[in-house]
């Protein structure tokens, strides 16, 4: 190679120097990005160790967004709780009704959100104005039976003998309602046998089976803490008693057709066969064995 081409190679390797040397000075001044960012995570809390920290400050179930008993779902609609039964449930006429409530689980959550659950065993139909044994016979309507008057789903609870409650759910007609007649209790037992033992009259030191706690209407008012102050409630819309929809079981019960219990002065009404039930459930009322052998024959 002359002196000439020696001279060339030189200045270019010279440049090439010169381009290294600028290249590590621009570096040098400027913060690398993977620098920025381990400054950036140093300077600010991990999300985790955010979310371990409020969960430590706050109540777990406020942390998690967890709601409490007053944001229970059966407290939304109808369609926001599928296992509510809603108005349109209510909306049939009192016989079919009748039938529709055995199965189906009734829902009382006390103000210490303490929830009593019991399944309807036994019901009984007044079919409106012209049943000589309902509280609305002759169409009459006064403050005491307006509910019976009111939409589909209303409670019309009345007191009996000056101190004992009974619960009726108004169906589709005029002064037409289903009386509820036991439950068999599925949950708050406890709480269900200390209300009981609070409101009953006598007997009070003996012990209250489970069969007892809400088998007959005022029973399960009483082990419900149901009383006077629940007439005229809404039963598809209430907050502190609501009808569930039960799981289908493993087969169908038969269902009992009897005449109704103590309304013996009410003339050809007091036979007619509006009171149904479970048969062989052992939280029914009372049993009637004529029913049952003409229920179980063939047609």
């Amino acid at each position: 190679m002359g002196a000439r081409g020696g001279a060339r190679l030189s200045q270019k390797v010279g440049r090439k120097k010169r381009r290294l040397a600028e290249g590590r000075a621009e570096l040098q001044q400027r913060p690398a990005e993977g620098a920025e960012g381990r400054a950036e995570l140093q300077q600010r809390p991990a999300e985790g160790a955010e979310g371990r920290a409020e969960l430590q400050q706050r109540p777990l179930a406020e942390a998690l967004h967890i709601p409490g008993p007053q944001r229970s779902i059966y407290f939304m609609s109808s369609k926001d709780s599928p296992a509510r039964l809603g108005t349109e449930f209510f909306n049939q006429p009192a016989v079919s009704l009748a039938r529709a409530f055995l199965g189906q689980v009734l829902v009382r959550r006390l103000a210490d959100g303490t929830e009593l659950r019991g399944r309807i065993v036994e019901t009984e139909a007044y079919v409106g104005p012209e049943d000589e044994a309902a509280h609305s016979r002759g169409g009459r309507q006064t403050p005491r039976n307006r509910g019976m008057f009111m939409r589909p789903g209303t409670l019309y609870v009345y007191i009996i003998y000056g101190m004992y409650c009974c619960m009726n759910v108004s169906s589709q007609g005029d002064g037409a309602c289903v009386l509820l007649r036991a439950l068999e209790p599925l949950g708050g037992l406890d709480a269900m046998r200390q209300l009981r033992c609070a409101l009953r009259k006598g007997t009070a030191g003996r012990a209250l089976k489970d069969r007892e706690l809400c088998s007959g209407p005022s029973k399960l008012c009483q082990a419900l803490a149901i009383d006077k102050s629940f007439d005229q409630r809404d039963l598809a819309r209430d907050e502190a008693l609501w009808l569930e929809r039960s799981t289908p079981g493993p087969g169908v019960p038969t269902v009992v057709a009897a005449a109704r219990v103590g309304i013996g002065q009410a003339g050809e009404w007091a036979q007619k066969p509006l009171r149904f039930y479970i048969q062989g459930s052992p939280w029914v009322s009372v049993v009637d064995r004529m029913a049952e052998q003409r229920a179980c024959s063939p047609e």
